[in-house]
């Protein structure tokens, strides 16, 4: 288990707004509806985060972790259809890996 607790953003404005001007780290899953490469950046997010890019089964095909404040970052894969953002560390402290499958 990662989290049982999340934020879906389907709308491009979530998606856009994301974590930004929050005060605290929280578990958001995105749906982008298609796979494609996807960049994320993080201006305005105070905090690192962990990041997890998902496939169209549900695979994880990339992760992200310790993603810093006022960066950007653009994913090897062209096959992202999901990702789940993470307080720091949650992937770590989940075991989680690259090929698991989730289930939300």
């Amino acid at each position: 288990m990662i989290s049982n607790d999340y934020k879906l953003l389907k709308s491009k404005w979530s998606q856009a707004k994301g974590l930004m001007f929050s005060t605290k780290p929280s578990c958001m899953l995105f749906d982008f509806k298609k796979e494609k490469r996807i960049s994320l950046h993080m201006f305005f997010v105070f905090f690192p985060i962990d990041v997890l890019f998902i496939d169209k089964n549900k695979n994880i095909v990339e992760i992200k972790e310790d993603f810093k404040p006022f960066t950007t970052y653009t994913s090897e894969s062209d096959r992202i259809q999901y990702i789940i953002e993470l307080p720091l560390d949650s992937v770590a402290n989940s075991k989680t890996r690259i090929y698991d499958k989730l289930k939300f």
